[in-house]
């Protein structure tokens, strides 16, 4: 039996630890993952803000392009009036009958005597005009979607025979809401001032909005703290017809 210094010495090899080829695999991992983003980037910031779409853009983006939309489909239905009229076959009974229904779902144009309401934003800056009155927070001196409410829901009472808010024509299903100090509106925004402009008798339309509470209210902000209100009589004004999409997608009879 040979004793350990008869028996040939064998070379030292080190042998690698599993924490040691962990490590090896991470700096390999991060290295490709710099390489990766480096051949990516190609010497551009890919944190800048300039590579990123804000909401605000997204919103306004897509404002611009229900407008077009709008306008497209203003064009069409001119055209399918042009092809309708040129069919002998529809009676002139049915005609009658379908303007009559286009014009009570305000697809048609309407023209007449009317008033335009503006309302606007007080002075970031303002102040109480009025002894006693405490000096406003930041939601006194904006617009809310309350007031845009109350003179549309004023001018119906009054009479109107139409509406439009700023440069849409209101129908049965338009939606009066805000954002902030924002307005949307069928798709689209808008900032202040907000212009509310109807077709109808304009004293019975000036005596609703007088009458209206929620009116008289903001009135009070306006004496108060300078929110802008005016109201502004036409001879003659025009309203658009409504050129979106009149088809109900949520909506479902009631059953009997």
């Amino acid at each position: 039996m040979s004793t350990s210094a008869d028996s040939p010495r064998r070379p030292f090899r080190p042998r690698l630890r599993p924490v040691r080829l962990l490590t090896l695999a991470v700096f390999a991992l991060a290295g490709l993952i710099f390489w990766i983003s480096f051949d990516t980037a190609r010497g551009t910031d890919l944190r800048s803000d300039d590579s990123m779409l804000r909401l605000s853009d997204l919103i306004q983006e897509r404002s611009h392009k229900n407008g077009a939309h709008d306008e497209r489909n203003a064009t069409l239905r001119e055209e399918v009036d042009g092809l309708a009229q040129r069919d002998n076959g529809a009676s002139r009974a049915q005609e009658a009958k379908l303007k009559a229904l286009e014009k009570d779902a305000g697809t048609q144009r309407l023209q007449g005597e009317g008033l335009t309401v503006t309302l606007t934003d007080a002075p970031p800056n303002a102040t109480a005009k009025i002894p006693g009155v405490p000096e406003p927070h930041a939601n006194d001196l904006v617009i809310h979607q309350q007031d845009l409410q109350a003179v549309v829901n004023a001018l119906w009472q009054g009479g109107a025979k139409g509406i439009r808010v700023m440069d849409q024509r209101l129908i049965a299903t338009s939606a009066v809401r805000c954002v902030g100090n924002t307005l949307i509106l069928q798709g689209r925004v808008y900032s202040p001032p907000y212009k509310v402009t109807a077709v109808g008798d304009r004293d019975a339309l000036n005596k609703a909005l007088s009458d209206a509470p929620a009116i008289q209210n903001y009135l009070q902000y306006v004496a108060a703290y300078g929110l802008g209100w005016k109201v502004d009589r036409h001879d003659t004004v025009t309203l658009p017809g409504y050129s979106g999409t009149v088809d109900l997608h949520y909506a479902r009879p009631t059953k009997p």
